[in-house]
């Protein structure tokens, strides 16, 4: 087994690797360090996160810059500021007996003068986010021209950020001979483009298979309707009461709006999205790292920064749009020698997602099933008790011993066992005794949810337990069935899979939603105008599933779209959207799945003519 000694590391570094608990190297490291320090040459380095990749970099370029010159020697480029601090600070601790080093960080959302200055104080290596690195450049702020090492760091997700154009433009301002390396947890197309583009004959190393996942971390899918979601992310908190986890969701919204709910119903958690300033997205990763926070919710773009070695659990809320970026979300967990857990909360639609993102990982997911009320109950009480068997005495308690031991003195010793457990065993089977099996069969018809836009899309089965609405809003104003699925549950504030089955006509639309919004939609619309003109929402009385070919326009001019509708950006204030189940003090589950039929079409313009006629002459009232 090779140790950092055996990599040919100055004394400086084996000293710092000491003091910091290193032991031996990983993978990574033991492929890349020797390679970086025995000749000047690119390299591109496949690893997944967590395995090190900044040691294998970091290492080798504080042992071959000059720290007697004040010159930029190094550029580290990273996806994210909290990835750019978390670089620099290792670094820093890498060379920490390294006497004279400067390491600074160039990021948004800080001052960038006071980075300039920290730049002009003699950085020998910059590590910068592309954006910030590209002003400052642009301002004559930072020279590059005369490094000789260029890292590209999470190449893969600068790349998927946008980042292209940045990344060709800085490079531009370096010197050609320089050593590039590049390291990433997958290999994408573009990845490989731009290996091609910036480096000369690179070495390539790769820890494992291209894309796979690291053997630490097991992969689970749960399979429910695409609305218990959030049912089932609860349950799966509940029956894993010691969990410490990062839960995935795509969007920053979408982040925002779980987090509140898990908080508002009694959990440990906390947002990280792009909509955070810097100093609460600080605050809330030292309260995730603290353990004041079990559940942290966050976008891929926010979670890059994060880097804590404890996480039990990965929950990919919602899948991602690319495929390749399951790898990224399941490195957050397994690291540092330790196990952990990857699940997928799926919809039958994204189901042969999982069989994609199989092949690419080169691992199996194994099908597990929602727990119910009574295996969390047990769970929970079986918590309970080894915390309290495992629990040092306070003795500061026997003052009170006597009085203690007066009030229970005619109980035995069963029955106070009882007593004392009940307390909290009866708050969790009250809440749960009744609960519904949220687990779906894979062979039950079809789920098509289309919450996932172009990933997923289609169109869904049918429901009996939903309503379906005719809307005077079409394609001829600007709405696809993404765009206008959003804009309802904006304005009615309801949640992600509350509106779904929406078909999009050129001048009228048909959505639908549970039966239980009915009354709160219908009334929504009762006098809802947009630039003083109505928007008509009726109930169809049919279901989506006709064949008829009768091309006939709705009857009614209200019906004709005028062109001036577009959607608004404000959300609209309302009733509470929530239909989940809540925190164990209180009761009821949304119920009903998610279902999206394929036939929809000119019968259901057929079924909206007399309700649309009826409803054109109520608004002439106005």
């Amino acid at each position: 087994m090779n140790t950092f000694q055996d990599l040919g590391l100055n004394d400086d570094l084996l000293r710092a690797i000491t003091d910091m608990g290193f032991e031996t190297p990983s993978d990574v490291q033991a492929k890349a360090i020797p390679i970086l320090l025995e000749k000047d040459t690119d390299l591109v380095a496949l690893a997944q996160t967590g395995t090190g990749k900044t040691a294998a970099f970091g290492f080798p370029m504080l042992q071959k810059i000059n720290i007697e010159s004040r010159t930029t020697q190094g550029l580290i480029l990273s996806p994210t500021r909290e990835l750019c601090l978390q670089i620099t600070n290792e670094l820093k601790n890498y060379g920490k007996y390294c006497k004279g080093l400067n390491v600074t960080a160039i990021y948004g959302g800080a001052s960038i003068s006071d980075q300039a200055r920290d730049v002009k104080r003699g950085a020998q290596i910059i590590v910068a986010t592309p954006g910030r690195m590209k002003d400052m450049i642009n301002r004559n702020m930072v020279d590059i021209s005369k490094i000789e090492f260029a890292v590209l760091d999470e190449a893969d997700e600068m790349l998927n950020m946008g980042f292209y154009e940045d990344i060709t433009d800085i490079l531009s301002h370096s010197p050609k001979d320089k050593n590039t390396w590049l390291f990433s947890a997958t290999m994408p197309k573009e990845v490989s483009n731009i290996a091609k583009k910036f480096m000369n004959s690179p070495v390539e190393i790769t820890v494992g298979n291209k894309n796979e996942s690291t053997n630490q971390v097991s992969h689970e899918y749960y399979l429910v309707n695409s609305r218990d979601r959030y049912q089932a992310l609860k349950r799966l908190a509940d029956a894993n009461p010691d969990i410490f986890s990062v839960i995935f969701c795509r969007t920053k919204r979408d982040t925002q709006k779980v987090a509140e709910q898990l908080i508002e119903d009694g959990y440990n958690a906390g947002a990280l999205h792009g909509d955070l300033s810097q100093n609460q997205r600080d605050m809330v990763m030292n309260s995730f790292r603290k353990k004041q926070i079990q559940m942290l919710v966050a976008t891929d773009v926010a979670a890059r920064g994060i880097d804590v070695d404890d996480i039990t659990h990965v929950i990919n809320y919602q899948l991602p749009d690319e495929i390749e970026t399951y790898t990224h979300r399941s490195g957050r967990t397994g690291r540092a020698g330790k196990t952990g857990v990857s699940i997928v909360i799926v919809s039958k639609s994204e189901l042969r997602k999982i069989k994609s993102i199989e092949r690419i990982i080169n691992k199996s997911f194994d099908k597990k099933e929602i727990p119910d009320g009574m295996e969390i109950c047990e769970v929970q009480l079986m918590s309970l008790a080894n915390k309290i068997h495992t629990t040092e005495i306070n003795h500061e308690i026997d003052k009170y011993l006597t009085s203690i031991n007066e009030l229970f003195e005619e109980t035995s010793k069963d029955e106070l066992i009882k007593k004392f457990f009940s307390v909290e065993f009866t708050r969790f089977f009250n809440y749960y005794n009744k609960s519904k099996n949220l687990s779906v069969s894979e062979s039950r018809g079809s789920d098509r949810d289309g919450d996932s836009g172009r990933d997923f899309g289609g169109d869904y089965g049918g429901n009996d337990d939903s309503s379906r609405y005719f809307i005077n809003v079409g394609k001829k104003d600007g709405y696809d069935w993404m765009s206008l699925k959003d804009f309802l549950k904006d304005i009615m504030d309801l949640g992600r899979d509350d509106v779904f089955k929406v078909d999009v006509k050129d001048s009228f639309s048909f959505f639908n939603t549970e039966k239980g919004l009915q009354e709160k939609v219908l009334a929504f619309f009762t006098d809802y105008k947009h630039n003083g003109r109505f928007v008509n929402v009726e109930v169809s009385e049919d279901k989506g599933g006709g064949t008829s070919r009768n091309k006939r326009r709705p009857s009614g001019g209200g019906g004709r779209s005028s062109g001036d509708f577009k959607p608004r950006g404000e959300r609209r204030s309302g009733g509470d959207r929530r239909t989940s189940e809540s925190k164990p003090r209180r009761s009821g589950e949304s119920s009903g799945p998610n279902r999206r039929d394929r036939r929809s079409g000119a019968s259901e313009k057929s079924a909206a003519d007399s309700s649309f006629s009826r409803q054109k002459r109520s608004r002439r009232k106005d």
